[in-house]
C-alpha cells in the first residue's frame, strides 16, 4: 500500500533552519506532485497548500513562505524535501506532506491529494 513517512521536524530557535523529509514507498514519487501543508497548534489544518512540486519541476510557493521554504525531491531516493530557512515561531506546527498524481496542473489544496504522510511536529522557539 502507500505509504508516506514525513522525517526531520524538531525544536530550533527563529530564525534557525531544518530540512524535512516525506519518503514514499509503494508508489514512484516521480509520476506524482507533492505538496507540503501544516497545521498549527489549535488550528485546523490549513487548506491550502505551502508549497508543491510538479515532476517536471515546477514549483509553488504560499507567500508565507516564499523566500523561506524550497521544495526540492530526489527521485532516486523516492523522497521529496522541504528546506526551511528564516524560521519563525509562526511556523510552529505539524507538517504534512501529500502526493497525488501529476497530470499537469498543480494542485494547491489539501483536497486534491489523495495520498499523505503522518506528519512531523515542528517547535520554533522566539
Amino acid at each position: 500500500q502507500v505509504q508516506l513517512v514525513e522525517s526531520g521536524g524538531g525544536v530550533v530557535q527563529t530564525g534557525g533552519s531544518l530540512r524535512l523529509s516525506c519518503t514514499a514507498s509503494g508508489i514512484t514519487l516521480d509520476y506524482y506532485a507533492v505538496g507540503w501543508f501544516r497545521q498549527a497548534p489549535g488550528k485546523k489544518r490549513e487548506g491550502g497548500v505551502l508549497c508543491t512540486g510538479s515532476r517536471d519541476g515546477t514549483t509553488y510557493y504560499a507567500d508565507s513562505v516564499k523566500g523561506r521554504f524550497t521544495i526540492s525531491r530526489d527521485n532516486a531516493e523516492n523522497t521529496v524535501y522541504l528546506q526551511m530557512d528564516s524560521l519563525k515561531p509562526e511556523d510552529t506546527a505539524v507538517y504534512y506532506c501529500a502526493a497525488d498524481l501529476d497530470y499537469g496542473v498543480q494542485l494547491k489544496r489539501a483536497y486534491e491529494y489523495d495520498h499523505w504522510g503522518q506528519g512531523t511536529q515542528v517547535n520554533v522557539s522566539s
